[in-house]
């Protein structure tokens, strides 16, 4: 099978970015696009993906859903026994990436990841449907399984625990907080000269600068 990869062309002509134009602070201008995003009608527009790296420099990479942000950072939830956690737990240095593409944006972010507490994991806990509520209980996560039906047999014994309703927040689960210390936005433009925009910390203050495309 032979695909003609190399052929595959397409202008980015939707909008531009401008250093002068763009917030001071990196957070107010992450609302701005996220909010464009969530107008844009993106599937999933706070699916993010999230790079994470063992002790021996070994990345791995998969897609996860942001549930708040602020000037502190940027919150996601996850199995605290999963790859992702053991990782982080080894080497909190960590990556997002938000590729929204149908606004030929991207939105790339470093920082180190910290675990929130657990107050503010259980708030968004439940928060959650009943049926996630239980998922998180039925999955040990990147744990290997012989048969779906192992997490079927799981789910109805947990259906039949929980049965009232009232599902507690397991103490392997929970919220991380990516704590950025560089902030990139860009946004595609004709003929490959696209529009970088990178806020970096420096100190309590963040520093704006273009980069080249």
């Amino acid at each position: 099978m032979s695909l003609d990869l190399a052929s595959l062309r397409q202008e980015y002509t939707r909008a531009s970015l401008d250093i002068e134009s763009v917030a001071d602070s990196p957070f107010e201008q992450f609302q701005k696009w996220f909010v464009e995003a969530e107008k844009g009608e993106l599937t999933e527009p706070n699916a993010m993906v999230l790079s994470t790296s063992d002790i021996s420099g070994f990345i791995t990479q998969r897609t996860v859903l942001l549930k708040a942000f602020n000037e502190k950072g940027f919150v996601f939830y996850t199995n605290y026994k999963s790859r992702k956690a053991e990782q982080i737990e080894n080497h909190n240095r960590v990556s997002l990436l938000f590729p929204w593409y149908q606004l030929e944006r991207q939105v790339a972010i470093t920082g180190t990841a910290e675990k929130v507490s657990s107050t503010e994991s259980l708030k968004y806990f439940m928060s959650r449907p009943f049926g996630s509520q239980l998922g998180a209980w039925v999955s040990h996560q990147s744990k290997v399984i012989t048969s779906r039906s192992i997490l079927e047999v799981k789910l109805n014994e947990m259906k039949e625990k929980f049965k009232e309703g009232k599902v507690p927040l397991p103490d392997f689960w929970g919220g991380y907080r990516v704590i950025p210390d560089s902030i990139e936005f860009w946004q595609g433009r004709p003929s490959r000269l696209h529009d970088r925009i990178m806020y970096s910390k420096n100190g309590s203050d963040w520093e704006k600068k273009r980069l080249a495309p």
